[in-house]
């Protein structure tokens, strides 16, 4: 069959063997392309514009895959979820026969999918200029973050890791089992920054005789170990009993985890991330706004910070944490939080499901602080972090809008300028 030119299309795709189902690429299509089962992630074809919006977020580059096809044999979604591997450029024997990176200078000469530098939105679609509502980019005094040292072939290229330790960090209760675990990596390297993720690889197979996939857990100690000088990272893990929708489920993963015994051997990939860092530079702040186990990288950072001001090595920057949960049983973490110095940090707590208490939420108090989040939001040193579920991301970013521009600072222009600058950061799921 002769083809003409427009006949072909470039078709966006996702590897389902490096993706690690983080849920960011879905959560940044700004045209909802992007959809996934309990499998894969997939690109509706009929959707996808090439706007490239989900591109620089993605932590493993397994968003970024393409073939050029004919537009009458193009991928269907039902032949994406029964992938476990891409298939190769040369699968259809209409497809143009050219590279990836040819069709991608093409691309780019035309301005089609061409990525404004600094800002992970497309130009050729303005609709996506504000779909990624945090920055790409890290703080400009992060360190080099290392990352994809094991994977992404998962249960090839895995490393394996020793469980030295797993504590219940909720008080008793039925539903909000939460841990910490400890994970040795022996003398393989497996360097992290705070911010970074890991993937865990559950052993077993689903429920089509496949290997379970990976999933991603956030670290939750500091850059030199949850023991200071070892080799080890720690998690904050919550076995998952129920679905969304309040319907009995085992979590595959979070059971695996919280069930691990000391001794215990563990494959893991990764570490992720490239973006959500904090800043090495004396002086800088950090807001750090979290619910649930969202509060893993808030708790790496905070323990990096405190051991630089313990040794002496770290001079002003304030730090504010505002924490949220169901109840005050739920919350990780609850004893130690009392315990950090109230110099050192400062800790607002919302519970949204205490017994006779009208229900609050982290903005509830941002609003509340609203005086002093102003100030940051106008500091160029001051760094904004939110992990936990998609559900707060909204109400948080609503509040800064509206601290703002109270404040007299346009909220379109601040965004903008804290995207730009790597000072708003977001990871929620």
């Amino acid at each position: 069959m002769d083809l003409s030119e427009g006949e072909l299309i470039r078709q966006h795709l996702i590897d389902p063997e490096i993706c690690i189902r983080c849920n960011t690429c879905e959560a940044t299509c700004p045209v909802g392309a992007i959809t996934h089962d309990a499998r894969n992630y997939v690109v509706d074809v009929n959707k996808c514009n090439h706007c490239m919006a989900c591109v620089p977020p993605c932590p493993t580059g397994s968003i970024d895959n393409w073939r050029t096809l004919s537009k009458l044999r193009v991928y269907s979604l039902e032949e994406q979820f029964g992938w476990d591997e891409l298939p190769p450029q040369s699968h259809h024997p209409e497809v143009l026969e050219s590279t990836d990176l040819a069709a991608s200078t093409s691309s780019a000469a035309s301005g089609t999918g061409a990525v404004t530098a600094g800002t992970g939105a497309s130009t050729a679609n303005p609709a996506a200029q504000g779909a990624v509502a945090g920055s790409i980019l890290p703080p400009w005094s992060a360190a080099h973050p290392f990352t994809n040292l094991y994977g992404p072939k998962a249960h090839e290229s895995s490393i394996r890791a020793t469980v030295t330790g797993n504590v219940r960090v909720t008080e008793i209760g039925k539903d909000y089992d939460t841990h910490h675990i400890v994970l040795d990596f022996g003398l393989m390297p497996f360097p992290v920054l705070e911010g970074q993720s890991i993937g865990v690889l559950p052993p077993g197979s689903d429920h089509s005789g496949r290997p379970h996939h990976a999933r991603q857990y956030s670290v939750a100690s500091p850059r030199n170990g949850e023991r200071p000088g070892y080799n080890n990272v720690s998690l904050t893990v919550k076995r998952v009993l129920e679905d969304h929708q309040g319907r009995p489920v085992r979590g595959v993963a979070s059971n695996y985890l919280c069930d691990l015994q000391v001794g215990d051997v563990v494959q893991v990939i990764g570490p992720f991330g490239a973006s959500f860092l904090m800043p090495n530079h004396p002086g800088s702040h950090l807001v750090m706004i979290c619910t649930g186990t969202g509060s893993a990288p808030m708790r790496a950072m905070t323990e990096w910070r405190r051991r630089l001001r313990a040794s002496g090595k770290f001079s002003g920057g304030k730090l504010m944490l505002f924490f949220g949960a169901r109840t005050r049983e739920e919350l990780p973490y609850f004893g130690p939080l009392q315990t950090l110095p109230k110099d050192f940090i400062d800790i607002s707590l919302t519970f949204s499901r205490t017994p006779g208490q009208p229900r609050r939420y982290v903005q509830d108090a941002m609003r509340e602080r609203a005086a002093d989040l102003a100030r940051l939001l106008g500091d160029s040193n001051a760094y904004f972090y939110v992990c936990g579920l998609r559900a707060m991301e909204d109400g948080v970013v609503n509040a800064l809008r509206d601290i703002a521009s109270a404040s007299g600072m346009p909220w379109d222009q601040l965004h903008t300028s804290l995207r730009r600058e790597g000072r708003l950061h977001l990871e929620t799921y």
